[in-house]
């Protein structure tokens, strides 16, 4: 749920990502106060708004392709090949970017669940969990195992639990840079990936009837990751002419919402596999693809800019939603009060998410990577002697 940290922008990928981060802020709004009973409910039908809104941990999975398609080919740009990469510069610009801003989100869950405020402290736990739980679960996000924490726990914290996907996604990362060193040929490291996609759905069968297992494990979302990564590597070699690409990608922008409104429950293996695999052909059909379309038009602008702002979004967007908790239940939220309220947290957690990017995350970006570079330049000086 990362920004491209080589410094240029697809707008095709920040629409598809848009559409991620849509996906989720609508599953997490109507588990909180429901749209069933509502104008929308009444329009589309429960069918509809069952198959629109509680299939948005797909929209994590087109994440995680997303991800795994721009760290990879943010390696090879920076790098030449993975076998180059600087695993300390590599370990400083992921830390750049994801930590200024989750320490933010942390403080202020931390500080509001000490008081004690609801859907801020460990209030989902059943049984109740010891105080020192809420320590060991900002524990397990720095150093990502949150995930298996909940494996553990159960939902115990309705904040928190949100972040599962950051930790399954730096695992990965974290063990990147050592595997690209170790072995040293691109072929062994994409026979790795595609190993990590046949274990994917061998993972999901063995738990398919736990989603703390099929949906939040590593070896169930590392999958998609790793078709992200194998898609970078190929992107190039294939070098698909004009026409080619845009088959693929308007056949794989088709397949992507039938896939998704299908559903997740009866497809609980295969059903990530094949989003991961859509998602993939739209970002093989847009590599190297700057010809206008309407995704890049007028028409694409929220969403552009949503999948821009997509990671302040993960972060915050929960946390507006848990004081809209605090303040309306979901029974006091009426039939007619339902979409504005919607608009209200869409609205709210925009506005969250750019002023954290503007004078948090841009800024500390920037100031973090400045500083790894003056040291860097600085140890080539004694190196050489100059």
């Amino acid at each position: 749920m990362n920004h491209n940290n080589t410094g240029t922008r697809s707008a095709r990928i920040d629409f598809l990502r848009g559409v991620a981060i849509a996906c989720v802020l609508v599953l997490h709004f109507t588990l909180a106060f429901g749209l069933f009973d509502s104008p929308l409910g009444s329009l589309l039908g429960r069918d509809a708004i069952k198959a629109i809104a509680f299939n948005g941990n797909y929209g994590v999975t087109i994440f995680f392709v997303i991800s795994g398609y721009l760290i990879t080919s943010g390696i090879l740009r920076r790098w030449g090949s993975l076998r180059n990469i600087d695993a300390r510069s590599f370990y400083v610009m992921r830390a750049a970017r994801i930590v200024p801003s989750l320490l933010l989100a942390l403080a202020i869950i931390t500080v509001l669940g000490v008081l004690d405020v609801p859907f801020f402290n460990n209030g989902d736990a059943k049984p109740p969990l010891p105080a020192s739980y809420f320590g060991i679960a900002i524990l397990s996000i720095l150093t990502f195992w949150h995930n298996v924490l909940m494996q553990s726990a159960g939902y115990f914290n309705y904040c928190l639990n949100v972040y599962w996907s950051l930790s399954v996604e730096e695992m990965f990362y974290l063990s990147l840079p050592p595997l690209c060193l170790l072995l040293r040929r691109t072929w062994l490291v994409a026979l790795v990936c595609l190993a990590a996609v046949v274990t994917g759905p061998l993972y999901r069968a063995a738990h398919a009837g736990n989603e703390l297992f099929f949906m939040y494990g590593y070896f169930a979302c590392f999958d998609a990751i790793s078709i992200g990564c194998l898609t970078a590597l190929l992107a190039p070699q294939l070098a698909l002419p004009f026409q080619a690409r845009r088959i693929l990608r308007v056949a794989c922008g088709m397949a992507l919402p039938l896939i998704y409104l299908r559903g997740i429950g009866g497809h609980e293996i295969f059903g990530f596999t094949a989003i991961a695999l859509a998602t993939a052909g739209i970002l093989l059909g847009a590599h190297g693809e700057s010809a206008p379309g309407w995704t890049t038009g007028k028409l694409g602008t929220p969403l552009r800019w949503a999948g821009r702002q997509s990671y302040e979004l993960y972060l915050f967007h929960v946390i507006v939603l848990a004081v809209m908790r605090n303040f309306l239940t979901r029974a006091e939220v009426s039939y007619a009060m339902r979409l504005p309220y919607l608009v209200l947290f869409v609205a709210l957690s925009a506005l969250l998410a750019m002023l954290v990017s503007r004078y948090v995350s841009e800024p500390a970006n920037r100031a973090l990577r400045a500083w790894h570079a003056r040291r860097t330049a600085a140890a080539v000086v004694l190196r050489t002697g100059g």
